[in-house]
């Protein structure tokens, strides 16, 4: 494998330098989103709701993300690609570890993501045992949306605040190599990046990540429905899609995204 690897990624935390993560679902973003420069793609469920039009990633099926992933696999040359887990793809242990492989199999990518907490540390514990990488899912977790009773920020009481860092430290014991934190204070954001050794990317978690990661239609102002607070449209004072994508991973690194107005308290 040539580009980034999960060393120069560690490096980077270890250094304080930000990681730039864009999702990307085919070849032609992911060219543009390599000439930007970020160090890391996401193959993001997500693309039940940007590219299929449902109303939250639920529907998503293995073959889709397996199908997007490849597509994105080809035009990848140094980013580092990290693909989803679909909802009830990781069942069990297992499963997990089956649907794991066929990402990495068939979709080529580098890293596989899965959402939740204690509940998973089993089928995280397998994957690291079978030498497939992991990124672990905090906060707001998609596929949960259901039983979180919505898209709403989580961890804002202290006992909530404290069971994310809890499970964050348990999934790094367990394995996990990186972490995705979603739509949780910015308080929590910077405890859990400076408890943790692996990389922290957070999406509407603060700017005291370890990176930042989003939706790339979200950052390009095209995504159906309305945007998330944490969201940007750098194509404002952008000459070109490439420009607005190279500002995003510009503000990433400089520590200009996200902003107050941004984050959650």
């Amino acid at each position: 494998m040539s580009g980034i690897t999960l060393t120069h990624l560690n490096d980077l935390k270890q250094r304080g330098e930000k990681i730039a993560v864009l999702t990307s679902y085919d070849a032609s973003f992911t060219q543009r989103i390599e000439r930007a420069g970020a160090e890391v793609i996401l193959v993001g469920d997500s693309l039940g709701m940007v590219i299929q039009g449902h109303e939250s990633t639920l529907p998503v099926t293995m073959d889709d993300m397996v199908y997007h992933c490849r597509n994105v696999a080809r035009a990848r040359e140094r980013a580092f690609l990290i693909a989803d887990m679909p909802f009830m793809s990781y069942g069990s242990p297992q499963q997990a570890l089956d649907n794991a492989g066929r990402l990495m199999q068939e979709g080529f990518a580098h890293m596989v993501k899965l959402e939740g907490g204690r509940v998973q540390l089993d089928s995280v514990h397998l994957l690291s045992e079978h030498e497939i990488p992991v990124c672990a899912h905090l906060g707001l977790t998609p596929q949960s949306v259901h039983k979180l009773g919505g898209f709403r920020v989580q961890g804002r009481a202290p006992e909530a605040a404290q069971a994310i860092l809890d499970d964050a430290l348990s999934l790094q014991q367990a394995g996990a190599q990186m972490l995705v934190l979603e739509c949780v204070p910015a308080s929590l954001g910077a405890a859990v990046s400076l408890e943790l050794s692996i990389p922290v990317i957070g999406i509407g978690a603060g700017v005291d990540c370890d990176g930042q990661v989003l939706v790339v239609y979200d950052a390009l102002g095209i995504s159906v429905g309305h945007a998330p607070r944490f969201a940007r449209d750098f194509v404002a004072g952008a000459n070109s899609v490439q420009q607005a994508l190279e500002h995003f991973v510009a503000a990433v690194k400089s520590g200009a995204f996200p902003n107050q107005d941004e984050s959650y308290t």
